[in-house]
């Protein structure tokens, strides 16, 4: 496709999105009228949003338009899959300058319908906005189906603390792609599309996960808002995670611990989850830690790593210091 945003213009380019994307079973009307209709079986509607600023969460000399889709829809859909919800869509608020090319706004909305497929769900609708700098918004959607809402209170003394999914490699391809490099690739892949376990959300409500977020913002921070919503602590064990060869070597290459990415690194969206002991979990949980009664009684939130405090570095807070 030829021109920019601007030379489509607003219908034009609301046209050419919504050509690309297909239905699902869950969606009864899509793009093309005031409001879509997304189905919602269950009674209850799992609903969450994002924003994501140019320059802030993504560099378009880094990642195409297609990973940045990618990217935005799997940190929302998460999210969903976090709550033990099954995501059904998403809606896009999508920003841009009118120079942008419109070759670069398609393939941003090829990015978010291949991952909403993979998550089962659909681009149900959104709006579009001149701005000064590419900015999304996007709200995704779940259906519970009959199931309780997995929430970050109810870790309970005593219970497993397991993940699932990828920890520190989105973390370790930032770094490679900071310090100007392209590779290892499967690093740098997967800080430009993230593979959340969406299934792996449903199927831990069904096994009985007593808490359970998707790591977002490093899994030491993520966890803390597990420990301080149920008022518990969490102590990790450092030899039970998985550190792979060549992540140790990228550590080695640039003076990082990548335990360091492991614990605080973010945008993998691995999902973690309590459990009771007796759970019999699936090979694909790997237990790391388990959940012990507070130092403070009447407050928690403390993640300590083989009993110690995590003193290092790591978690994200847009507000922050930089």
């Amino acid at each position: 496709m030829q021109g920019t945003v601007g030379e489509l213009g607003e219908f034009g380019l609301i046209r050419e999105l919504t050509a690309r994307l297909e239905p699902t079973p869950a969606v009864d009307l899509g793009p093309g009228d005031d409001a879509a209709v997304v189905k919602a079986p269950d009674g209850r509607v799992v609903a969450t949003t994002d924003v994501l600023i140019e320059g802030r969460h993504f560099r378009r000399d880094w990642s195409t338009a297609y990973d940045v889709g990618r990217k935005s829809a799997a940190q929302n859909l998460a999210d969903v899959a976090a709550m033990g919800a099954v995501p059904t869509a998403i809606l896009l608020g999508f920003v841009a300058p009118a120079d942008l090319p419109a070759t670069w706004a398609t393939e941003l909305m090829d990015g978010l319908r291949d991952e909403c497929k993979v998550a089962g769900a659909a681009v149900v609708g959104g709006d579009v906005v001149r701005g000064d700098a590419v900015t999304l918004a996007i709200t995704a959607l779940g259906d519970l189906q009959g199931r309780r809402p997995v929430l970050r209170s109810g870790a309970q003394v005593g219970d497993v603390v397991a993940v699932t999914g990828w920890l520190g490699w989105s973390a370790a391809g930032l770094t490679v792609l900071q310090r100007g490099f392209r590779s290892p690739r499967a690093f740098v892949e997967a800080h430009r599309r993230p593979e959340p376990p969406y299934h792996a959300g449903p199927a831990a409500a069904d096994l009985g996960a007593t808490s359970m977020v998707d790591v977002s913002d490093g899994l030491v921070a993520d966890l803390g808002h597990v420990a301080a919503a149920s008022g518990v602590d969490i102590d990790l064990r450092a030899a039970d995670f998985d550190v792979p060869a060549q992540m140790a070597d990228i550590g080695q290459a640039v003076g990082v611990d990548p335990l360091l990415w492991v614990l605080s690194g973010g945008e993998d969206h691995a999902i973690v989850a309590t459990f009771p002991k007796s759970v019999q979990l699936p090979a694909r949980w790997r237990v790391v830690g388990e959940v012990v009664r507070t130092a403070r009684p009447g407050r928690g939130g403390r993640v300590t790593v083989d009993g110690a405090p995590w003193e290092r570095v790591g978690g994200w807070d847009h507000f922050a210091a930089e």
